[in-house]
């Protein structure tokens, strides 16, 4: 039995979200690609914009920036469409939906754009450039980026597990998903030039958003942490001063960079970028991440799909297979995980909405 608002396709996601919005009344926009998915269809950004526009207060929710993470973003933002908490918008506030800020991975089943590019490594910052790759990432391309199709059985997790062994699990984790601008076929990569997403939320954000005052951004991921539990990660360290403050706000679960925690250090973030677009405004990312398995499953998955999707046949069991993990490792058919994720999700859209009605802290609004 398909679950209410979890949708099995890109195009059943993108259908549902477009006819959702029409029948919340919401003013919708669409920013097509060049481009077709597996069966032809339309791949688009979609916009849906509850609210007055010149509301000074704005919850955004964003999905699918990781392209196949985007099933339970769509679901949450299909949801409010269907029911926001409290039943209605607060006074003076706006929410902006933004449906499926990677298309092609949404509907190839992929965590990257068409260009390879993972765009939450591709929003550098001015002054940044795409080059480099963190330290120790060497170390462990070769297992990440072999040059050929997966084959039938994996020895991924068993060399994984040296290289763990060999240098810790910290330094790896770090090493593997900081960010890098050397490989363009591997994993990670940030691109070596702002990526079509950024281009367009670039021209877009500062329209939509031209009245706010004050702004919760809340970027649906999934793949880390406890199976169906959540973190909020902000771009910051766990010392600063934010990290306090927003857990007053939203509770524990509020985290800071921490390699013995959920996030880590990345370069071209979507958070930081965001708020240096709009820095006359108190906005506030966070990256909302929902966990699915566990870690060493989840760079297999990517790990094997990459290596199908380069050097594979489209139609071969063995890239099949990688797509198949990929899709477990990131959006779990399992309806425990969906009603559960879906659930703490919407608590977060209304911990949201209740931050944006108190009153700010004079550090807060600051920050």
């Amino acid at each position: 039995m398909q679950h209410p608002t979890f949708s099995e396709s890109y195009a059943q996601a993108r259908e549902r979200f477009l006819r959702g919005a029409a029948d919340a009344g919401a003013a919708v926009e669409s920013h097509p690609l060049a481009l077709r998915g597996p069966e032809r269809e339309v791949l688009a950004v979609d916009v849906a914009r509850l609210g007055p526009a010149d509301a000074t207060r704005w919850v955004v929710v964003s999905s699918g920036l990781h392209g196949i993470e985007g099933y339970l973003g769509s679901a949450l933002q299909l949801s409010l469409l269907r029911g926001l908490p409290g039943g209605a918008l607060p006074e003076d506030t706006g929410l902006l939906l933004l449906h499926a800020l990677n298309p092609y991975g949404f509907a190839w089943t992929r965590r990257f754009d068409q260009n390879n590019v993972d765009l939450n490594r591709n929003f550098l910052l001015p002054g940044q450039a795409f080059t480099g790759a963190p330290e120790g990432y060497e170390l462990v391309s070769d297992l990440l980026n072999p040059e050929r199709a997966p084959r039938r059985v994996s020895a991924f997790r068993l060399r994984a597990a040296l290289k763990i062994a060999q240098h810790g699990f910290s330094t790896l984790k770090a090493a593997v998903a900081g960010g890098q601008y050397v490989h363009p076929r591997g994993l990670f990569f940030g691109g070596h030039r702002p990526a079509p997403t950024q281009t367009l939320l670039a021209a877009e954000l500062p329209r939509l958003l031209a009245a706010a005052q004050r702004v919760v951004h809340l970027d649906l991921h999934t793949g880390l942490g406890a199976r169906a539990d959540y973190a909020l990660l902000l771009d910051c360290d766990p010392d600063d001063p934010r990290v306090a403050q927003l857990t007053a706000r939203f509770g524990s679960k509020v985290e800071g960079w921490d390699a013995a925690g959920t996030a880590y250090v990345v370069r071209g973030g979507l958070g930081p970028w965001c708020e240096a677009l709009l820095p006359q405004t108190d906005y506030t990312f966070f990256t909302a991440e929902f966990g699915t398995v566990p870690p060493l499953q989840v760079i297999e998955a990517l790990h094997l799909e990459n290596r199908a999707h380069h050097w594979g046949a489209p139609h071969a069991a063995s890239t099949q297979r990688a797509k198949a993990l990929l899709r477990k490792a990131f959006a779990p058919r399992d309806p425990r995980w969906r009603a559960d994720s879906l659930h703490r999700a919407r608590g977060i859209v209304e911990q949201a909405f209740a931050s944006l009605s108190a009153d700010p802290s004079p550090a807060l609004a600051t920050a």
